[in-house]
């Protein structure tokens, strides 16, 4: 059961609690009612809460949870990077705890949580409904990215002491932007928590490992026929030539549209005004559709 008394080292979460799977304390935070419920599955370096303006949209139409994976955000320690099997199997024992939270579930899987959203729907494909896909890693990227682009290339090694310092202020800057029409006890919360050594490395433990992740999810079937909609993020980026983004653009495009050309009510839907971290900040008003146009067609399934 949720308890948000539970006495930890770590920061406390503004709002939410904390469910035990195996011995481990998961951050969980559900808003809502009916169903099919919506469960966020975050992506590296990110955690249940950045999702939280969507979610509170979401909730004004059905169920919506949001969570932090074991390793991750305010759930404890875990060593990292994880199995997508053990990722998936946690979320499904963390859904399994949740009174009046019953399944099938409608994911909203954001960057690296759509290798887990995939892993999830191979292991309990009767307790998945529909697929919200946002700008998502995916088990062919390399097929479809550039070398450069590739899953081995988002390993690095641990920030030290010197890059620790230098990517607080970053953060603090970035989460200040990012969180800034978050009510201000969340908004603090998270800021602060975001430049904590813990957190910092976690997001770059996860990053390890992707291209075995990739694997893991070959040796396992498609995603299943059910409602999918996947957000493809095609805007701007400072940090790419020109002739690079295009090329990833043209990857993103590609396989986005090839995973949709699976299943038989899938969309691809474009985005050019914003980017990859931002997605859910820039454009809630296209994650909250797809969410409800999925729900939508699940309902008359």
């Amino acid at each position: 059961m949720t308890n948000n008394d539970i006495s930890s080292t770590k920061p406390a979460p503004p709002v939410g609690g904390f469910t035990e799977i195996d011995g481990n304390r998961l951050f969980v935070h559900r808003s809502g009612s009916g169903g099919p419920a919506v469960v966020f599955l975050p992506g590296a370096s990110a955690v249940g809460l950045d999702y939280f303006g969507v979610q509170q949209q979401v909730s004004q139409f059905t169920s919506a949870v949001v969570y932090d994976r074991g390793g991750t955000g305010y759930s404890d320690p875990l060593p990292l990077p994880r199995t997508a099997t053990e990722v998936a199997t946690e979320l499904h024992q963390l859904l399994g705890t949740l009174d009046e939270l019953s399944g099938p579930y409608v994911l909203a899987a954001h960057s690296l949580g759509c290798l887990y959203a995939h892993r999830f729907a191979q292991l309990y494909p009767r307790h998945v409904a529909g697929l919200v896909w946002m700008d998502g890693l995916h088990r062919d990227w390399d097929q479809f990215m550039p070398p450069a682009m590739g899953l081995a290339a988002a390993a690095a090694p641990a920030p030290d002491a010197e890059q620790l310092e230098r990517l607080r202020t970053t953060l603090r800057e970035m989460a200040a932007g990012l969180l800034a029409d978050y009510p201000e006890p969340v908004r603090r919360a998270l800021t602060e928590a975001k430049a904590s050594d813990e957190w910092i490395r976690a997001g770059f433990a996860e990053r390890n490992g992707l291209p075995e992740l990739a694997a893991e999810l070959h040796a396992g079937p498609n995603i299943p026929d059910i409602p999918l909609v996947a957000l493809s993020v095609l805007g701007p980026d400072p940090h790419q030539s020109r002739e690079a983004l295009a090329e990833i653009h043209d990857g993103r495009r590609r396989m986005d549209a090839a995973m949709v050309r699976g299943v038989s009510q899938g969309q691809q839907r474009i985005l050019s005004d914003t980017v990859h971290h931002r997605l859910c900040f820039d454009r809630p008003d296209a994650v909250v559709e797809a969410i409800r146009d999925v729900i939508d067609q699940v309902r008359r399934r």
